[in-house]
């Protein structure tokens, strides 16, 4: 019997745990895509307590701990004290059985604070007064902790609106051995036209780019003057979070027709909305290639779906479903779209329903232009998916249907500052899916070739790919 989370954790060959501890283990981390506070980083921001850490903002703790018959006020509630909220956490974690949350849970303290203990009820006080002593230490602040996990650069999520104030701060402060820290740019409120505050938005968007929008063109203008404005502050990424891809025909007239009618505040029917998200998103992309960005789309996200959560909590607290599967011709025609022009960026595609998985891993294939390596991504396995199935599904069909070794490997996407031991568990599934391989004489048991690959994965690919540096 294996004990629980040695350091051969998930590696079940001697060729798995050589390939994880020789080459996978040094690597840097490049966490492309994720939700940090930027002035949580400008700020070196200290934690007052494991509960803010770990607890503040994690949907994915909270949805357990509802599940386990906790109520609100321990997961999100402010006349709850941090110790409450902790100790409601591990009553649940015991529950977690076979959820990534047990795994996450335990590398987490185990690779932050070197507790190898279980978390539960019977050691929760002893496990809680531990982190919260070590959190006085400087190495435990937002930066020490990125420091402490080897992490070269992070992009976080932002809107065209905002004024990247916390990102100049950063790089006037930060230390050589600090991360860089980059702006994406996540363009989803202009996009979404049929919700109630878009007029709201729209004029806020014209304010701060110094645009008076009556019309379309004037929307778009405004649109490109903060795209400018995020490249000449690094930005380098964009970031578009979509229920499905649009293809629906549109006119310019037809689209200044909608725009007119929902700044008026007038009901769009299904076919306007889509008409408008198309040439929207269309000409972001078209942004994206002049300016040489990368775009990524996670799609199949149904957000909003408890409307008194949303009403508590806001639009991106993360309760989404799965969504339906979208088909892939309006993918495909989106993307031919772009590329007939010769406008199609280098572009990363998540999908949060696994059943969609063979479909985006073949129709990168498509249009892969030969210009560079890996031009069109399937990007790792994403919110629900994030987890050991999710991310070995995503990995087999990426190495049946096109090119693992090409892959830019695996991101947060959280809010939280204990989250990059998931590089460390997307790490040691690749090398156990590799080591499988080869000890069962499926691959070839070439270490320079395997090690080479296995440092490309997890890091050399996404650093030649993002041209951040």
């Amino acid at each position: 019997m294996k004990k629980f989370m040695d350091e051969n954790f998930l590696l079940d060959t001697e060729t798995a745990q050589y390939l994880y501890h020789n080459h996978a283990a040094k690597m840097p981390i490049i966490d492309y895509h994720c939700h940090l506070i930027p002035q949580m980083v400008a700020e070196d921001h200290k934690f007052k307590s494991i509960t803010e850490l770990w607890l503040g903002g994690d949907h994915y703790k909270w949805r357990a701990m509802r599940t386990n018959g906790v109520e609100e006020k321990y997961c999100t509630g402010t006349d709850t004290t941090d110790w409450e909220k902790f100790e409601k956490w591990a009553e649940t974690v015991p529950y977690t059985f076979r959820n990534p949350l047990y795994h996450w849970t335990h590398l987490e303290l185990k690779t932050a604070f070197g507790i190898t203990k279980l978390l539960g009820p019977d050691t929760a006080k002893e496990i809680y007064d531990e982190c919260n002593e070590k959190l006085k230490l400087p190495e435990f602040s937002a930066r020490g902790l990125m420091r402490h996990y080897n992490v070269e650069c992070v992009c976080t999520t932002d809107d065209p609106i905002d004024d990247l104030h916390w990102h100049k701060v950063y790089r006037e402060t930060k230390s050589d051995s600090d991360p860089l820290m980059i702006p994406a740019w996540r363009p989803d409120k202009a996009m979404n036209i049929e919700k109630p505050d878009y007029a709201e938005y729209i004029k806020r968007l014209g304010e701060v780019a110094g645009v008076t929008i009556n019309k379309f063109d004037d929307m778009i203008d405004a649109i490109q003057k903060r795209h400018d404005f995020f490249s000449e502050n690094g930005g380098r990424l964009a970031d578009h979070g979509i229920e499905e891809f649009y293809d629906d025909p549109y006119t310019d007239s037809q689209i200044e027709t909608i725009f007119e009618k929902a700044m008026r505040g007038q009901q769009l029917s299904v076919a306007e909305v889509r008409q408008y998200k198309h040439a929207f998103l269309k000409i972001c992309a078209e942004m994206d290639y002049e300016a040489d960005w990368t775009q990524q789309y996670h799609y199949g996200a149904i957000r909003d779906n408890n409307s008194i959560m949303y009403k508590q909590l806001g639009p991106d607290t993360g309760f989404d479903s799965i969504g339906e599967f979208n088909t892939a011709k309006a993918m495909s025609h989106f993307l031919d779209e772009l590329n007939s022009e010769h406008k199609l960026t280098r572009t990363i595609l998540y999908c949060l329903n696994p059943c969609a998985n063979e479909v985006i891993a073949t129709m990168l294939g498509n249009f892969q232009d030969g210009s560079e390596p890996g031009k069109i991504q399937f990007g790792s396995g994403w919110w629900f998916n994030d987890q050991l199935d999710g991310m070995t599904k995503q990995m087999n069909a990426l190495s049946t249907l096109g090119l693992l070794s090409r892959f830019v490997g695996m991101l947060t996407d959280s809010r939280s500052f204990l989250s990059y031991p998931r590089h460390e568990y997307f790490r040691r599934l690749l090398c156990n899916l590799l080591g499988n391989d080869v000890e069962a004489g499926k691959l070839p048991n070439d270490r320079k070739a395997l090690g080479r690959m296995v440092e490309d994965i997890s890091y050399n690919n996404a650093r030649r790919y993002f041209k951040f540096y």
